[in-house]
């Protein structure tokens, strides 16, 4: 016997994930009615679906400006989509508003994605690892293992979309993006941001 589902809960299920009512009526039969299994199977339905779109051109968007409330500190962030009327959603403008947050609650963000960090950034980093001391009397090969593993760790710390999401730590940011992509339809690519500090400004 089916799970009867009723109205209300397809509507906060709605809410939450911003799919539609026919997508959240399904996942919640799906899930015999569990909300929170119904909202994860939209989250990774929506995910799957971002990653269709991924390879989709984005030549249209926003130059957002954000000025964190309080002090000194600006960012100025370039967001793509695929058409003018995305770009001019307010989805679309929460987006950039909250990415741009991100980035400038995390002075250790520096770059967008994993393939944008220079190889001598890389080099600088593991150069550093191999000093320390606690690895000197170590076999080479664990001593490699180990600095390779901190490395990556220092690395990560460093891009946009490997970080833990501000507004709700259960994402990443890559995964927030994505999220939003299955509500808008198109693909949407976070290009560049630069971050002005005091008058300064470092890309």
């Amino acid at each position: 016997m089916k799970t009867a589902i009723d109205a209300q809960t397809v509507k906060k299920l709605r809410d939450e994930t911003g799919a539609g009512m026919m997508d959240c009526k399904k996942a919640l039969m799906d899930n015999d009615g569990d909300f929170e299994k119904a909202m994860e199977s939209l989250r990774l339905k929506g995910m799957a679906t971002a990653d269709k779109k991924s390879s989709r051109n984005t030549n249209e968007g926003l130059i957002y400006s954000y000025i964190h409330t309080g002090s000194k500190l600006g960012i100025l962030l370039e967001i793509n989509c695929e058409t003018d009327f995305v770009a001019r959603r307010e989805e679309f403008s929460d987006l950039a508003k909250n990415i741009a947050m991100q980035i400038a609650s995390n002075p250790e963000i520096q770059v967008v994605k994993t393939e944008d960090i220079s190889e001598a950034t890389k080099e600088k980093i593991k150069k550093f690892e191999n000093a320390k001391e606690d690895l000197q009397n170590k076999p080479e090969e664990i001593r490699n293992k180990i600095v390779e593993g901190r490395v990556d760790k220092s690395l990560k710390k460093t891009v946009l979309l490997e970080q833990e999401y501000i507004r709700d730590s259960s994402m990443t940011v890559n995964e927030y993006i994505k999220q939003v992509v299955s509500i808008l339809g198109e693909n949407i690519r976070v290009t560049r941001f630069t971050r002005y500090v005091l008058g300064e400004t470092e890309s």
